[in-house]
């Protein structure tokens, strides 16, 4: 296992359209809730310009792949279809060394990190209190013992106030600074855990370059210093359609961090979908909590509570926190197997694409070969020197394709949409997007190393394909 420490920033780019608080929900902990939670974030982008970079590059834990009894090669993957991402042996093993990294963080610990969403009273704060209903969920009652008797600075770990949740933030703005937001959470709490979810301002900026670069040096320190992060995915935007077009594409982003890294995903923009408009209070993107005539119940977990937001993302994340928990201590893995895909990225070997949406990291670095020098077949004059990593798909009807690719630290890869495993057949290429109605057949990525006046730029990427 490769450890590598990234703290990257870009500038933001595009005109966001930010979120706006509604308003601090009731607390049903008995504790005081964040001050910040009455006020409004409208417009709040004050770290969009932010450029730092620690001049280190970002591979920590990138899934090189298993090799298989026949020579061959295969990825974990997370498949799209479930809340919980699978935790595997393989998966737990890795979430054992990420706890070995630093043996002293609080086992029953854990912090937030995430905007308003999180800042809400409505998240968690009531496991502190006597107001919960696990509706029979017996299994749970261990993990929740567990967790409720984490402790910081004299506060309940689940209603204190977190130093890396904030009204109004994208992810760059929990890796700001020096030190960051979310280095002063870690050194504050001493977390074992950290349940991490941003997205909803983020996608305002229609710049998922800019969040991958955030989100991974993020998740990243966190691993680094021993605390176990648990992604969550994103509601819907339902207050705006074009900021609602842009989840989808950054919640794969997400699981693509989360695949990478072996970390847990909560797919909570899946568990939403059957709720009453998704779990949104009026203004279509703060999460509702349940409120009937006894006071607010954002923990109970009966049919009636999980119809609003909150209370689907708090029986969600005390899922995810059970089995991450079960995980860590007593090295007890909640899935037997997971899905896989073959192949390493060689040209006689590439990456079979199974389904669409896709995800995957890899580095070029390590990974992939120099085969193909440039893409004449799409007239391109770049000097495409480097490894490529090479990804097989089928179309059998006709769809409207997405790809996009990340570039991580100081890499530059480039995007190749390809009929044949070589560049002659280029169909497309960009730098970072590709979009393109295609019609039934066989197609190739070729995800290629660029080399500039001052050498080749090689290093981690993700990769995202999706049919829209």
């Amino acid at each position: 296992m490769r450890w590598a420490l990234a703290a990257l920033l870009i500038t933001a780019c595009g005109t966001p359209v930010p979120e706006t608080d509604a308003g601090a929900e009731p607390d049903d902990a008995g504790t005081t809730s964040d001050a910040g939670t009455t006020t409004t974030d409208a417009g709040t982008t004050t770290d969009a310009g932010t450029t730092t970079d620690a001049g280190t590059t970002s591979d920590a834990g990138t899934d090189a792949g298993t090799t298989t009894s026949d020579g061959g090669t295969t990825t974990i993957l997370y498949p799209v279809g479930q809340t919980h991402s699978p935790l595997t042996p393989e998966v737990v093993a890795h979430l054992r060394a990420i706890a070995a990294m630093d043996s002293t963080r609080a086992p029953n610990v854990l912090s937030k990190v995430g905007d308003s969403n999180t800042v809400s009273t409505g998240y968690l704060n009531c496991f502190a209190g006597n107001f919960v209903d696990l509706d029979g969920r017996t299994t749970l009652d261990a993990g929740l013992a567990h967790f409720r008797t984490g402790m910081v600075q004299g506060s309940s770990a689940f209603s204190r106030t977190s130093l890396s949740a904030t009204i109004g933030w994208s992810a760059q703005s929990a890796v700001a600074g020096t030190p960051s937001p979310l280095q002063q959470e870690i050194d504050a709490a001493n977390p074992r855990y950290a349940t991490v979810m941003f997205g909803t301002n983020d996608v305002g900026f229609a710049n998922p370059d800019l969040y991958g670069r955030s989100m991974v040096p993020l998740i990243d320190t966190l691993s680094m210093q021993g605390v176990v992060p648990i992604i969550t995915a994103v509601p819907p935007r339902d207050d705006s359609s074009t900021a609602n077009a842009w989840v989808p594409r950054y919640n794969l982003v997400a699981r693509a961090i989360a695949q990478s890294r072996r970390i847990p995903f909560v797919d909570l923009h899946r568990e939403l979908q059957p709720v009453p408009a998704h779990g949104l209070s009026g203004d279509g993107v703060h999460l509702s909590t349940y409120i009937p005539s006894a006071g607010t119940r954002g923990c109970f977990f009966t049919s009636a509570g999980l119809d609003f937001g909150q209370n689907v993302r708090n029986l969600a994340t005390l899922e995810a926190l059970n089995r991450a928990w079960l995980a860590v201590e007593s090295n007890t893995p909640s899935d037997t197997t997971a899905p896989r895909f073959a192949g390493s990225g060689l040209p006689s070997d590439e990456i079979v694409i199974p389904s669409l949406p896709f995800v995957d990291a890899r580095d070029t670095r390590t990974q992939g070969a120099a085969v193909i020098p440039n893409y004449p077949g799409c007239a391109a004059t770049q000097n495409e020197s480097g490894r490529e990593v090479l990804y097989r798909f089928e179309v059998t009807q006709p769809i409207n394709l997405r790809a996009f690719v990340i570039s991580l630290g100081s890499s530059d890869i480039d995007l190749h949409l390809l009929t044949a495993a070589d560049g002659a057949s280029c169909l497309q290429r960009n730098d970072k997007l590709i979009t393109r109605s295609l019609s039934a057949g066989t197609y190739w990525l070729s995800l290629d190393t660029y080399e500039s006046t001052a050498g080749q730029l090689p290093g981690e990427y993700l990769l995202v394909v999706m049919a829209e």
